[in-house]
Formats: structure tokens, sequence, C-alpha cells
């Protein structure tokens, strides 16, 4: 399968490309300064320099034969949403995205520990919320999940619908490696096309 990897630089998107690959995949990561994406060169891998907030670099890499994967992280406010925008105005074939568990629609689902996360997240909050908004309104996926930190996959993974939801917990961190699995896992066999999902490891 061709994949697309947005933000293939930061620790999320090169989680992405690394399991797309090992996979076997072909690769278009992006980044602003694709320099950045660590990773050896590989017959299946091509980086490509673009912007989410330069919706015609996105449009010049996607299009409507792309399955694209977004490691976007928070950053400033107005980044996600533009992205957003940039990735569904390009037409591809399908969208999995990053999100974050307690925000937007699985607030509800993440319980009370949902209510700091105005506080931690400020203004970038309501960018998230409209991103993936745009995303599932046009038919992709979103991916939430707790606090991420660096590590192995875990061998105890599963993606669920926010039914089947635990409540948020700040100390059960989940890893990068895991939540791509996870994220591939819906590329190659979708399960929650319109819909959020949660990554978990237990």
């Amino acid at each position: 399968m061709n994949l697309t990897v947005l933000a293939a630089s930061g620790r999320t998107g090169l989680a992405l490309t690394r399991e797309a690959l090992r996979r076997g995949h072909t690769v278009t990561a992006i980044a602003r300064d694709p320099r950045r994406i660590a990773l050896p060169g590989s017959p299946g891998l091509r980086t490509v320099a673009a912007d989410v907030e330069d919706p015609a670099t996105i449009a010049a890499v996607v299009d409507a034969d792309s399955v694209v994967l977004s490691g976007l992280g928070t950053g400033r406010a107005g980044t996600l949403l533009a992205g957003a925008k940039a990735v569904v105005a390009a037409g591809p074939r399908r969208i999995i995205w990053l999100g974050a568990y307690g925000t937007g629609q699985s607030a509800g689902a993440a319980g009370a520990a949902a209510g700091v996360l105005p506080k931690l997240l400020g203004d970038r909050l309501g960018d998230k919320v409209e991103a993936d908004d745009t995303i599932l309104a046009a038919g992709g996926t979103v991916f939430h999940a707790g606090l991420l930190a660096d590590g192995p996959e875990s061998p105890r993974r599963r993606t669920v619908g926010l039914a089947a939801a635990p409540p948020l917990d700040f100390e059960a961190k989940i890893t990068r490696e895991t939540v791509a699995a996870a994220m591939l896992d819906e590329a190659e066999t979708p399960r929650f096309p319109g819909a959020v999902a949660l990554a978990l490891t237990s």
C-alpha cells in the first residue's frame, strides 16, 4: 500500500514511518525539513518537503489514491486545523488522524480526568477539536490515546470504539510505537471510518 505520513520528522511520525516500512508499505514521508526525518534510506521511502499550513504543498503530494496518516502534535494553535483542512481539500482515499483522548467526541467517555485538559492545552484545545471534527466529517478515522511515551510496541495493544473506552488515566501511558501500529492496522483493515477509535494497552 502507498501511504503518506504527515509530520514524519516528529517522534510519532517517525514511529508511523518505521512501522509502515517494516510492514512492507511504500511511504511518502512529509516534513517541513525532510533532512530531519531520521531514518535510514530505503527503496520504499520517499521524503518530501511540505507544510500543512501551505495547502498547495500538501495538494502537490496527496491525491485521490493516497492513504494519509498524521503524526501531527499539538504545536501552536491553528496548526492542526490548517493541516486537517489541507488534507481533506487534497481529497485522499483515506485519512487516519492522531487526536488526544479526552478531547472533543471522547471527552464524555474519558470522564472526570478530561476536565484538566483545557488548562493543559489552553487555546490548542479548540484547534484539536475542530481538526478532529473536520477529519470525521470527511469520513476519516481519528485515533485518540492517552499520554504518549517512548518505548516499544505493547504486545497487549488493542483498539476500541468510544462505547468501550475506559476512563482517562494519566498514569497509564501508551507508547508512540503502539499507537503507530494501531493506526497502521486501521490503514490496512478499516474498522472505524468516520469515527473516533481509542488505542489501548490493556
